[in-house]
């Protein structure tokens, strides 16, 4: 079993746990208590120049211990402040250290649409994610099955949350145009051995629809290698490790911002 199968069936496990603690009625009620509307992931996105989605993220399989000991509402509001044009939140427990309240907490202290990061494999995750707070939901074409993508997107889409489709090669690009995707992330980073190949996103970038929003997942962490980004044609780049270990990460967050470059 690789690395992304382990965290899968850790994540099916704990999803059948998380529904028996909060019932579907439960969801449904706290749907209905959440204010309505919901932030522009994919407009934030999509505005000119690269945009930043900034990550809270303390753990991960590959590189261990992060930045444990710092508040979310701190990291949120430095990222805020430094000029990300969104969030992204790990909310997988096991492996990343995270939780639905680190996402309910980044709610209450930022005004920037919120990409909830997870394994998400379950249909009941997808009100869940809704209801605890978040615009958008990530989902991974190599942790799912053709029909099971293609459900889950379109149940997302059904509450009004924005999707990133994650590939990692040409075949599962393909499955994520099939189902209509508009916001794709090319994840540098091989789930099943944990290493990362930045080359891996200016491959397949040239395979991707004219009209899709194109973010580029790991491996970036300097403002050289975001302009080229950038000039490439990518639309936003996630950056969450090279952040989440400056010691300044308002600082370092805007460095990596920057100013948009000029046309060629």
């Amino acid at each position: 079993m690789n690395a992304l199968e382990r965290i899968v069936s850790a994540t099916r496990e704990d999803v059948g746990r998380r529904r028996l603690d909060v019932p579907v009625a439960e969801l449904e009620r706290r749907l209905e208590q959440r204010s309505r509307e919901l932030r522009p992931f994919a407009s934030a996105l999509a505005r000119p120049g690269l945009s930043v989605i900034a990550e809270h993220k303390r753990h991960s399989p590959s590189a261990g211990a992060i930045r444990e000991g710092l508040a979310i509402e701190a990291v949120v509001e430095a990222y805020q402040r430094g000029g990300a044009a969104a969030l992204s939140i790990l909310t997988e427990g096991p492996s990343f250290h995270g939780s639905l309240s680190d996402l309910q907490a980044a709610r209450g202290v930022t005004t920037l649409p919120l990409l909830r990061k997870d394994f998400i494999v379950d249909p009941y995750q997808v009100p869940e994610s809704l209801a605890a707070g978040a615009d958008a939901i990530l989902l991974i074409v190599a942790a799912l099955s053709s029909t099971e993508l293609s459900t889950l997107h379109g149940s997302a889409r059904a509450l009004g949350l924005a999707v990133l489709v994650e590939v990692h090669d040409e075949n599962e690009l393909d499955v994520a145009i099939a189902i209509g995707a508009e916001i794709v992330g090319i994840n540098n980073r091989d789930l099943t051995t944990l290493k990362v190949d930045t080359r891996r996103t200016y491959a397949l970038l040239p395979r991707l629809p004219a009209d899709a929003t194109v973010v580029a997942e790991s491996g970036f962490s300097t403002r050289a290698e975001l302009e080229e980004l950038e000039r490439a044609g990518v639309d936003a780049v996630l950056v969450g490790e090279a952040l989440m270990r400056s010691v300044e990460i308002e600082s370092a967050c805007r460095a990596l911002v920057g100013d948009p470059i000029s046309p060629l």
